[in-house]
């Protein structure tokens, strides 16, 4: 497969001018899309990101807008070889955007920086494109075998050279338990201990769901026990209305939240202002990345921290302490189990005997000589 005469389909353009208007125009018009398809808020805010870049995208390479029919594999293509960096035999890396369409989308704010894209990026706005697409009832330019071998092969060559795809640090438990011995700073560190707990105690809640919670979405069972509901979200958009447990420190440290931050209605995370006065607004998707940050960075622990550290260690922790896959899931909401089970096995491992075999073998060997110097002394 010869993926560059693929491309040579429709023709390219690099001196196109780019027209705002009918980028933010267009962008919105395939927004509404997901929105009328009941995508949750917060991943519409991500897709239409992604969907003013493959606007502008569009505009400059091919002087073509982002519109009401379906885009050929060629056009995919395109974009993963304009994107993706890829090694040259000079041991140089390489690109194909042109450095003029590169600077115009950075001028147009819709590409941070010029140079190429990660993997995971490209990944994201390729499956973006692809349910842009089935939305609409076309074909996906994103199912392409030729795209498909293009990716696999590329993650290939990144991989070989050392670039790894980038995941945030999984926050299991000792890193947790670090975490929340930096919530000694009054109020806002019982919200910050109460907004962990929640999020990974309650089932490695996304940071779109922590925030969304109300305070009519959590009743107290027990004094050990909260339940809390859960309505739309990235995976359930059927409006149904789930219950999840929160026991435990996690109960206790939302308890401890609602005494010092009582109201009657409103988010249930609310930001504080000086002197710890509780605000009425409840907090962003983006504050609750900056509350793991910032805990991480006053814990003095080393990685990559993020939301999603919350959902992934939990998922890994479980998978130490032999929690069963399926109940891990029917907490997470997880639809694949090919999501899951990276972070599930990886925590299953790190309690494995497969792992010890050379301490085992050393014990043995121990065992061995204590029983053999005790039969010379007989």
């Amino acid at each position: 497969m010869n993926v560059l005469n693929i491309t040579d389909q429709l023709l390219l353009v690099d001196e196109t001018p780019l027209n705002p208007q009918a980028l933010a125009h267009n962008a919105q018009e395939a927004a509404a899309a997901f929105i009328a398809a009941g995508t949750a808020a917060n991943t519409v805010r991500s897709y239409r990101s992604a969907l003013a870049y493959w606007s502008a995208w569009l505009q400059l390479r091919y002087g073509q807008a982002l519109g009401d029919a379906p885009l050929p594999p060629a056009v995919a293509i395109q974009f993963v070889l304009d994107h993706l960096a890829r090694p040259l035999a000079d041991g140089r890396w390489t690109h194909l955007l042109p450095p003029s369409i590169d600077a115009a989308l950075v001028a147009a704010r819709v590409k941070a920086k010029v140079g190429p894209l990660a993997f995971n990026t490209v990944s994201h706005r390729l499956a973006v494109l692809g349910k842009w697409h089935r939305i609409n009832e076309w074909d996906s330019p994103s199912e392409a075998p030729a795209l498909k071998t293009l990716l696999r092969e590329a993650r290939k060559a990144q991989s070989r050279q050392g670039v790894a795809v980038r995941k945030k640090t999984a926050l299991v438990l000792e890193p947790l338990q670090a975490l929340l011995a930096t919530c000694d700073d009054g109020v806002r560190g019982i919200r910050d201990r109460a907004l962990l707990l929640m999020a990974w105690s309650g089932g490695g809640r996304r940071r779109s769901e922590v925030v969304g919670l109300q305070l009519g979405d959590v009743r107290r069972l027990d004094a050990d026990t909260w339940l809390y509901t859960l309505g739309n979200t990235k995976t359930e958009t059927g409006g149904m209305r789930r219950e999840k447990p929160l026991r435990g420190p996690a109960a206790q440290a939302l308890s401890s939240w609602l005494a010092v931050a009582p109201a009657n209605s409103g988010p249930l995370f609310r930001r504080l202002y000086r002197g710890d006065k509780v605000g009425a607004a409840g907090l962003s998707a983006d504050q609750v990345a900056r509350i793991v940050q910032r805990r991480a960075k006053l814990a003095g622990l080393e990685g990559d921290w993020g939301a999603h550290s919350l959902r992934s260690g939990f998922v890994t922790e479980a998978g130490r302490q032999g929690v069963p896959l399926g109940e891990v899931m029917a907490m997470t909401e997880h639809r694949s189990v090919t999501t899951v089970m990276g972070y599930f096995q990886a925590g299953s491992l790190l309690s494995s005997r497969a792992t010890t075999l050379m301490a085992t073998a050393d014990n043995n060997s121990e065992s061995v000589e204590t029983i053999t110097r005790s039969d010379d002394c007989i």
